[in-house]
């Protein structure tokens, strides 16, 4: 594993940063990473956050320091390999990729087509772990090259969200203006990153330059496969299904469609399902003639209703990091020095499948 000071100092990266913290997005960050880490999908972890007794400018004013030190498989990001290959370091870019294979796919070392599997086992990942994002509602905010590692993990947890009301143009960084990191955009960009990746790697993927080109553009267009493999299989788990029908696609879809009409949360609507899967009760409203069409998909599953119940309450979380209740743990901590919000939300996303009946004001989205 990698550590990391994050908030620490100036670094040879931190160009005309002051490479500081404030405490507000460090205990973001904790509380975000070890939020993900619970919901099951791979992401980098907070292994403390430590006030600095400095006070940190920003353009809300000076605001107390903070330093988290962070844990990854390492930090190896897309980004890194357009740090050598920008520079036409094709030795860089070698050696790196034969780090990141024998530190993240070593079965992959005495490969004799290395480095053109490199990029599949990487698309591979990112494409399970952005399918993952997306079947818990999140979004990254700034799904950069740089913020995007070739171990498939979850990293940065700057301007980012689990979203409340279903909506896929929804946004949550205040400097995408255009959309271009939007919840539902965000299998694009992962397609868009890996053809940066796959640049850096056509010298070592063949000679031929022409040959690596050809090689790598079919895998690239191979990605959205990839992906909806991976969305359609989560999100039939959200579902309750173990099996595949030709029609689950369009009953996830038409689901989806119906949250974005009734601004429905994403969060409350699929741990509801659950709830209403064994009786008479449909969800409300516009909801109810598809009940009535997913309770007759549940009725073929082999295993059964009770099943399919139990699937959909290990897959389907009640408590997510909402955004304002993050929040309210950032004021009471930089403004009155008071952690009790922070540790109490931290329990809370701790379990986040399991019911908390006393903390069930943290499933409640924000009010108006």
């Amino acid at each position: 594993h990698d550590l990391q000071w994050k908030g620490a100092g100036p670094t040879p990266y931190s160009r005309r940063g002051d490479g500081r913290a404030a405490l507000g997005p460090v205990l973001r960050e904790y509380l975000v990473s070890e939020a993900m880490h619970a919901l099951g999908l791979p992401a980098t972890r907070a292994l403390s956050a430590v006030t600095t007794g400095e006070r940190v400018l920003r353009d809300n004013g000076p605001l107390p320091g903070g330093v988290l030190i962070r844990v990854a498989a390492s930090h190896i990001r897309i980004g890194t390999f357009e740090f050598f290959a920008a520079r036409g370091d094709l030795d860089g870019v070698r050696a790196l990729a034969d780090y990141a294979i024998a530190r993240h796919y070593p079965q992959l070392r005495d490969d004799p087509d290395r480095y053109f599997a490199l990029f599949e086992a990487v698309a591979e990942r990112q494409s399970s772990l952005v399918a993952r994002w997306m079947q818990v509602g999140f979004i990254h905010g700034v799904m950069n090259t740089d913020n995007m590692t070739v171990s498939g993990e979850t990293i940065d947890f700057g301007p980012c969200a689990f979203m409340d009301e279903y909506d896929p143009a929804t946004v949550y960084s205040f400097i995408d203006r255009r959309g271009r990191y939007a919840y539902g955009n965000q299998p694009g960009i992962l397609q868009w990153n890996l053809a940066r990746l796959a640049e850096t790697l056509l010298p070592l993927i063949d000679a031929d330059e022409g040959q690596a080109i050809e090689r790598a553009t079919a895998s690239l267009q191979g990605v959205s496969a990839r992906f909806d493999r991976h969305w359609l299989a989560g999100f039939q788990r959200k579902l309750g299904l173990s099996v595949h029908e030709d029609g689950d696609r369009a009953l996830m879809t038409d689901l989806l469609a119906i949250m974005h009409a009734e601004a429905a949360d994403f969060t409350n609507t699929f741990r509801a399902l659950a709830d209403v899967a064994a009786d008479d009760d449909a969800l409300p409203g516009p909801f109810v003639a598809w009940t009535h069409r997913w309770r007759a998909r549940l009725a073929r599953e082999p295993g059964g209703v009770a099943s399919c119940i139990a699937t959909m309450q290990r897959t389907n979380p009640a408590y997510v990091p909402r955004n304002h209740r993050i929040e309210e743990c950032i004021e009471a901590a930089v403004q009155d020095g008071d952690f009790g919000p922070f540790h109490t939300l931290h329990g809370v996303l701790g379990r986040p499948f399991q019911s908390q009946p006393d903390l069930d004001h943290y499933r409640r989205p924000p009010q108006p």
